[in-house]
């Protein structure tokens, strides 16, 4: 069965080669010309949501905004604009992932499956992780405090899971892009950064003194072997 995905994009010639691209290998893509016609359509149930920052009625980080606020669909915000800023401001208000203008179609459709596949839920129903008043359930892709769901992009999910799955194991930002997209990126990459900010947002009592995703400075995150259950 195909993936259904949203393109909102204003530059048609560049909607009809990702297009004509993604259906031999498996996509259906929706093309939406501002954002208001991608908001109204978003309800159609798509799999996945290429999102461009530039749009002639509404900036693409408040579609953005609107779409995470009714909708876990996975987002991959595409901008012809490289900034730092705006990759993390992206990161920011919800979107899994960040690919600059001019792309190569391979690396979209790598980036699409990726959050594609961190967005499937597991075969075989392993048992959820609890760490104290935390629950990560990686089959149903949940995490609970205090048996209180808490909200995570794919992409945060994957990386709280990772450090949990290594608890009291220091992993660097290069060891966690790894483990989450599959690749290895610059170890500098700020995303990693914004991620576990948002992370600490939703699991930690107080994100600014964290007891659960600790940071161990110039080596990266360690997820806490014993955690505050008061």
């Amino acid at each position: 069965m195909a993936q259904r995905l949203l393109m909102i994009e204003d530059d048609g010639g560049l909607a009809r080669l990702v297009a004509e691209y993604l259906a031999p290998v498996g996509f259906e893509v929706t093309v939406a010309g501002t954002a208001e016609e991608g908001l109204r359509r978003r309800a159609e149930g798509f799999d996945v949501v290429l999102l461009d920052v530039m749009l002639p009625d509404l900036d693409g980080f408040e579609a953005c905004r609107r779409i995470r606020a009714a909708s876990d669909v996975p987002v991959i915000m595409l901008t012809a604009r490289g900034d730092d800023e705006d990759r993390i401001a992206g990161l920011e208000i919800g979107a899994d992932d960040y690919l600059p203008k001019p792309f190569n179609p391979r690396e979209l459709l790598a980036r699409i499956r990726a959050v594609l596949r961190r967005r499937r839920p597991e075969q075989g129903g392993a048992a959820p992780l609890r760490f104290g008043r935390l629950e990560i359930d990686e089959g149903a892709r949940t995490v609970f405090l205090d048996g209180e769901e808490r909200t995570l992009t794919a992409h945060q999910f994957e990386l709280l899971l990772a450090l949990a799955r290594s608890p009291g194991r220091v992993l660097g930002r290069e060891a966690l892009l790894a483990r989450v997209r599959g690749d290895v990126i610059e170890s500098f990459d700020r995303s990693i950064d914004v991620h576990v900010s948002r992370i600490r947002a939703a699991i930690e009592d107080d994100p600014r003194r964290p007891r659960r995703i600790l940071t161990v400075r110039g080596a990266g995150y360690v997820f806490a072997k014993k955690q505050d259950e008061d």
